[in-house]
């Protein structure tokens, strides 16, 4: 067993030593009560409370919300908030500027990895979940490491699976939830099916999902081969998931789980746009010979405790998850070279990220004279191994051909890394005057460590210079909010809360390029990026009419970035890499700050409106320059209405031109103002229990425009290929039994 595991595993005996104890006290404290205690479902869909229940700072999704806006897959989640976007270039979520792995996601509590090989284009991991398995979703904004470790410092998304208990309602021996549907955008159709069953206190949910598609569709109107291309390539995906359940409940409180999850998505991709001209005249691969597969799979085992006591033992909750999880990224391309070297040419590209983990997670609330404080605290921990390797065939002379000085292949860009991270935390709301004024500090520990191991495929890299050191550091995030009860239905709040990043293992260890070429290399030196983030705004109303505002500030130091550096400051011999050397680097200082509001109203006689607002201004403040990561500013208006048995919802999105970028003088990354309507409908018959009918019109007006977060920082592939698809259509229909 390595050092690291070793550390590892003794920090976490220990810290479960502790929480064995006192779990095992409550335990034995409900056991000696001479009252039966009635069975009930430890969560209930959308409404956790406690441990789980949503802050100040959180909005909710429930399954309802998403299926009434049709959000689908991670594509849609734009339309839950006018501040959450989707970065489709790098398949991660934006958060007030922030995406790939600066935005956190959790899966039932289980961190999902963002990969990126650095080099070749294999990045992402938030696609690997499928939104039928949801139950809810939460959006947590803003910078706050002190609950959710490393990577919460634009914000959080966490999902949570459906349960058992969720489909069996009423008391309930069985129940069964169907979903189909079709969406013009990529000409996919979707069949989603879910079925749960109690047997005494045994609890079993089995869930499986096939979606089938084609490329997403754009406004592009330049076909054939080759860069001037503008339609998107053609392309063909599959996608199945399975989900499963168990979970048995024990007098007094207690739930005990086991869940099976796997996810596969495979796109076969027609690059065209890579291929030579028709005629093969120019270009560096024969038309039309150029496939690519992209290949994403996500797989988990996990056991799970649960505990929802009655007040009166030594923790009021508590939830514990023991998990194995393994993300798997990866393209395969296929062409025939018509420039030397000639012939058959084959890449397969690949990252793999398995963790091994424990959350727990205990609440308790005492009372301390006329306060009460309400204490939450946990550990959450993971071992991880990260591997990357670029395997393939071509024609090459062998390895010291100069004409293929820029081909790499069958080798790896950085070492098997192996990992462990460590993290504490504690917070303790109290409550004063009557709970109407809550103070909440939290303070949070995290520790990293990443060991580099021998990889043969990582000393065929023609850039090999002996293998990099072990990078490690630790970190306290504290954090501090306020919370008052101005009026009925009226909060006002305040926090201020440090967040922190650890390196990347590509950040820290890529080695991509070769001698009398270029070099593109990682810096074990990197130090962890951190934040300060301040927040202030108000919630009001119900259901009926209420609202929200928020301004935030938030000020990151060590922020990584790639940019070119020179021989000596990448420690190389000077023209060893005569056209270039790039490396990790921390930026000094980076300020994200911006504001958010939304508002909503339900008139007595079935008509609603609402609307929201989201801006958001970043710049790196050394450099004097914005970050192409803030989306421009961007507003939503909606009017529905809704009887007993049917409704229609009609809703208009604005967004403002974006023209702060990186780089002023180029037009790239700069994208025009739009404005788009949508209208949706749903059916639920009365002759036909549980049947929900839902069909939405998008883009009516089939407008021209681009999502400024899918645009690359730079490329050769003309601006009109990220154009966004103009009218579209999706229906759906939900049976549930």
């Amino acid at each position: 067993m390595s050092d690291i595991s070793k550390r590892f595993w003794l920090s976490c005996a220990a810290i479960g030593a502790l929480n064995a104890s006192l779990l095992g006290s409550a335990h034995a404290q409900d056991g000696d009560k001479q009252d039966a205690i009635q069975l009930k479902p430890i969560v209930v869909e959308g409404q956790e409370k406690g441990i789980n229940a949503p802050t100040v700072l959180t909005e909710r999704e429930t399954a309802r919300d998403l299926q009434e806006r049709q959000v689908d897959r991670i594509d849609d989640i734009g339309r839950l908030d006018p501040g959450i976007n989707y970065n489709r270039t790098s398949d991660s979520i934006n958060i007030r500027g922030l995406d790939d792995n600066r935005v956190l996601t959790t899966v039932d509590g289980i961190r999902i990895p963002w990969l990126d090989d650095g080099a070749r284009g294999v990045q992402g991991g938030i696609s690997t979940i499928d939104f039928d398995t949801l139950s809810t979703l939460d959006i947590i904004r803003g910078a706050d490491s002190s609950l959710f470790g490393s990577g919460a410092l634009g914000g959080v998304i966490s999902l949570r699976t459906l349960n058992p208990e969720d489909l069996l309602t009423e008391g309930r021996n069985w129940g069964s939830l169907t979903k189909g549907s079709y969406d013009s955008a990529d000409r996919s159709w979707n069949i989603n099916q879910a079925f749960a069953a109690r047997a005494n206190d045994t609890y079993i949910l089995l869930q499986g999902g096939y979606r089938a598609g084609h490329e997403r569709e754009n406004m592009g109107d330049i076909g054939g081969f080759g860069v001037t291309r503008t339609e998107k390539n053609p392309a063909e995906y599959d996608q199945n998931n399975l989900l499963f359940k168990i979970h048995q409940h024990v007098d007094g409180g207690h739930r005990f789980g086991f869940t099976a999850e796997r996810f596969d998505l495979d796109r076969d991709i027609h690059k065209l746009d890579a291929s030579s001209n028709a005629t093969g005249t120019s270009g560096t691969y024969l038309p039309g010979t150029f496939w690519e597969t992209e290949t994403r799979k996500r797989e988990r085992l996990s056991v799970n405790y649960d505990y929802d006591g009655s007040g009166d033992a030594w923790l009021d909750q508590a939830s514990v998850i023991l998990y194995w999880q393994r993300l798997t990224e990866g393209d395969d391309s296929r062409a025939i070279r018509r420039t030397y070297p000639v012939g058959n040419y084959r890449r397969d590209n690949t990252i793999e990220e398995t963790d091994v983990g424990i959350n727990a997670i205990g609440l308790k609330a005492i009372e301390l004279g006329a306060y009460t404080h309400t204490f939450k605290f946990g550990v959450d921990g993971y071992l991880s191994t990260v591997k990357q390797q670029a395997l393939g065939e071509d024609n090459c002379n062998g390895p010291n051909d100069p004409r293929c000085a820029f081909l790499h292949t069958n080798q790896a860009e950085m070492p098997e890394v192996e990992g462990g991270t460590l993290g504490l935390f504690v917070e303790d709301q109290i409550a004063l005057y009557d709970g109407r004024l809550r103070v909440t500090p939290g303070l949070r520990f995290d520790w990293y460590e990443r060991n580099p191991q021998e990889t043969p495929l990582y000393e065929e890299n023609p850039s090999f210079r002996g293998y990099p050191a072990d990078s490690s550091d630790s970190r306290f995030s504290p954090k501090l909010r306020a919370e008052w009860d101005a009026a009925e239905n009226v909060v006002l709040y305040a926090q201020w809360a440090q967040a922190f990043r650890a390196p990347s293992s590509t950040e820290l260890y890529m080695t991509y390029g070769g001698p009398g070429t270029y070099l593109n290399i990682g810096n074990p030196d990197l130090k962890p990026e951190t934040s300060n983030g301040f927040d202030i705004g108000a919630k009001f109303g119900d259901d009926q009419f209420g609202g929200s505002l928020s301004i935030y500030n938030n000020y990151y130091r060590n922020f990584i970035d790639n940019v070119s550096v020179s021989a000596a400051e990448a420690g190389v011999p000077p023209g060893m890499f005569p056209m270039g050397i790039t490396r990790y680097v921390n930026r000094a200082h980076v300020q994200i700050y911006g504001a958010e509001a939304k508002a909503h109203y339900a008139f007595p006689n079935g008509w609603k409106t609402w609307g929201g607002l989201a801006f958001a201004v970043g710049k790196d403040t050394d450099e004097d320059v914005y970050l192409n990561s803030v989306p421009a500013l961007k507003g939503v208006v909606g009017l529905g209405y809704a009887a007993e048995t049917w409704g229609t919802d009609f809703m208009m999105t604005a967004v403002a031109a974006r023209n702060k970028v990186e780089n002023p003088d180029s037009d790239y990354n700069k994208t025009p103002g739009y404005t788009l309507f949508d209208v949706t409908g749903w059916w639920e018959p009365e002759q036909f229990k549980g049947l929900r009918i839902q069909a939405g019109i998008y883009n009516i007006f089939d407008k021209k425009y681009w999502n400024a977060l899918d645009i690359p920082d730079s490329g050769t592939v003309p601006k009109d290929y990220y154009t966004e698809p103009g009218r579209t259509f999706k229906i759906s229909m939900t049976q549930r039994f």
